[in-house]
């Protein structure tokens, strides 16, 4: 694994703050440096109050571009689309222009073919290497993230930036490890007991990546691990854990 900062809050509320608190950051940040900041999401439950709290913050919003990591294969207006959440939550709340906000094309008959378009568009904004400033994760009792499931072919993928990705038989739109790895900053969100027996395995010195895929997610820049009191307790005797 790279080298990571972890850290446990006592519960969910605290450990969004603390994630708001980074994101924050490392938005103005990446503004004041280059001019513009691009954020790739997460679906899932923890994240949404993140995205709450960020509705109600004060940013340069005219300067963020936003994308996502994965996607079910499913319209924004479908329960289970990761966009739809997001923009409910926080996107449609705040004055990012609606050209900034790249949703993954869903609509197209053929995944592989949508995989390729939102390929092509990651290097027509960020450029023919794309670099994330902030990539938001979370991680399933599986030890997947993204859409790169257990025993899977998305999880070696690692020539192409997207790809298909696949769980009981259905397709996602997926960023791939490689480009994720890329990114300035990699912040993984996970609470519940639930977590414990892989984040037991993720952070195993002979863990398989194959069967645990957050293993892969190994960024050239930040990783930040925030956990809840109940995730926490699988990692707490690790030397690099902080408990808040």
């Amino acid at each position: 694994m790279t080298s990571a900062q972890i850290e446990i809050y006592p519960d969910r509320v605290a450990l969004v703050g603390r994630s708001l608190e980074l994101v924050q950051a490392r938005i103005l940040n990446a503004v004041a440096e280059r001019g513009t900041c691009a954020i790739a999401l997460a679906g899932g439950s923890t994240p949404k109050p993140l995205y709450e709290a960020l509705a109600k913050a004060d940013l340069p919003w005219s300067s963020l571009h936003i994308f996502w990591g994965d996607e079910r294969y499913v319209p924004v207006d479908h329960p289970d689309s990761n966009a739809g959440m997001a923009k409910a939550a926080w996107l449609d709340q705040v004055p990012i222009p609606a050209t900034q906000i790249h949703i993954m094309p869903t609509h197209l008959e053929q995944p592989a073919a949508a995989a390729k378009i939102y390929e092509d568009l990651l290097q027509d904004i960020l450029g023919y290497q794309p670099t994330f400033d902030i990539v938001l994760l979370g991680m399933g009792d599986d030890g997947h993230t993204l859409s790169l499931f257990p025993h899977t072919a998305a999880v070696t993928v690692s020539d192409r930036l997207v790809t298909v990705g696949e769980k009981a038989g259905e397709p996602r739109l997926t960023l791939t490890a490689s480009l994720v790895n890329q990114s300035r900053c990699v912040l993984f969100l996970v609470s519940g007991s639930n977590k414990q027996p892989a984040l037991k395995a993720v952070f195993s010195p002979d863990g398989s990546d194959l069967a645990f895929p957050s293993r892969t997610i190994r960024p050239k820049g930040e990783l930040w691990w925030l956990l809840d009191a109940a995730a926490g307790e699988a990692v707490k005797s690790l030397p690099n854990v902080h408990v808040y």
